[in-house]
């Protein structure tokens, strides 16, 4: 007879933070139907997107369900080839418009089973989804860091920001990091990492510091990870024939220069990682193993773990606007 584990779940959309209420239900284990897999999660991370999903923020979410976009865990019915096998992903329809890894148990079509990389732990493989496959896939729209090019990351303090760093240094490109904040950029990169600190700068200044780290020519990919808040400056940096990639903004309406832009021949890339279904979105993870394993890439130090009762303290937290990364062990 099964065990009897528990899953968070949200019934209804919640007006705020202090009204969520995550209900812990019994789960049994689920039933292997053919071409899926259970896998038993050991560590699911909880990100802003986990949190605004309860709120009612993702149109496209369901309701009730079990929130939670990434994962990493052991499979423990399905496939016989898979059963025993140490697994980590994640997914924009996890949590999202199906049941996600807040739970015991989550169910997974077989095409979304990627073997755990070998050299981080169960922690770590439950928490670099979300940030490193949205960092992945926007360079993957634009064309990937090449050695000879400049890249330039703007929130690059941020856990996307900081996945795209590690990428373009991986690829051997220059890396400059935009931060609001004096000193080294603080992430992981196995390559030199420029640093401006844009905290009190004008649009106008981080560029000029951009073209002055550049020989004037400026960058050929600029990763805007905050949107409208740099929206100026990343223009105003921007190479002939250069991509700017976007995954988020605080303002919707932004000053658009079209002159300059189709004077400076540049492309601009939207990116929504909720578009990219778990096989998909693992799929693009798993093309990043090898940097993990060698070492070139890092997962993010995991802070803090939480139970599944403890869940509306680490849903806080991430809310709070903590750049602690944290997990779920359920």
């Amino acid at each position: 007879m099964n065990a009897v584990a528990h899953a968070l779940r949200v019934e209804r959309k919640a007006a705020d933070l202090a009204s969520l209420w995550l209900e812990i239900a019994d789960q049994p284990q689920p039933e292997a139907r053919p071409g899926f897999a259970v896998v038993q999660v050991g560590a699911a991370a909880v990100n802003p997107s986990d949190v605004k999903a309860t709120l009612g923020i993702m149109p496209q979410a369901v309701w009730p369900r079990t929130p939670g976009r990434d994962f990493a865990g052991t499979v423990v019915a399905g496939p016989g080839a898979w059963v025993g096998r140490e697994v980590y992903g994640s997914g924009g329809d996890i949590g999202i418009t199906r049941d996600g890894s807040h739970a015991r148990f989550i169910v997974l079509p077989e095409a979304a089973l990627r073997e755990r990389p070998r050299n981080i732990s169960m922690d770590e493989a439950g928490a670099v989804g979300v940030p490193f496959v949205t960092a992945y896939e926007g360079f993957r729209r634009s064309g990937m860091p090449q050695a000879g090019q400049t890249v330039l990351v703007l929130g690059a303090n941020g856990k996307v920001g900081q996945a795209a760093v590690q990428l373009a240094a991986q690829a051997g490109a220059k890396v400059i990091a935009v931060q609001r904040r004096a000193g080294p950029f603080e992430g992981f990169a196995c390559g030199p990492v420029e640093a401006i600190d844009a905290s009190g700068a004008a649009p106008a200044e981080v560029a000029a510091r951009v073209r002055e780290l550049t020989g004037g020519r400026g960058a050929n990919l600029v990763y805007n990870t905050v949107g409208s808040a740099y929206f100026e400056a990343a223009n105003q940096s921007m190479a002939k024939g250069a991509t700017q990639i976007f995954i988020a903004t605080h303002e919707r309406a932004v000053p658009f220069d079209i002159f300059a832009f189709y004077r400076g021949m540049h492309t601009f890339v939207g990116i929504d990682s909720l578009a990219m279904d778990c096989i998909a979105a693992t799929a693009q993870l798993d093309a990043m193993r090898e940097g993990f394993e060698r070492g070139t890439l890092r997962p993010f130090p995991v802070a803090r773990s939480f139970t599944l009762g403890e869940a509306l303290d680490a849903y806080r937290l991430v809310l709070s606007g903590s750049t602690d990364r944290v997990v779920l062990r359920p």
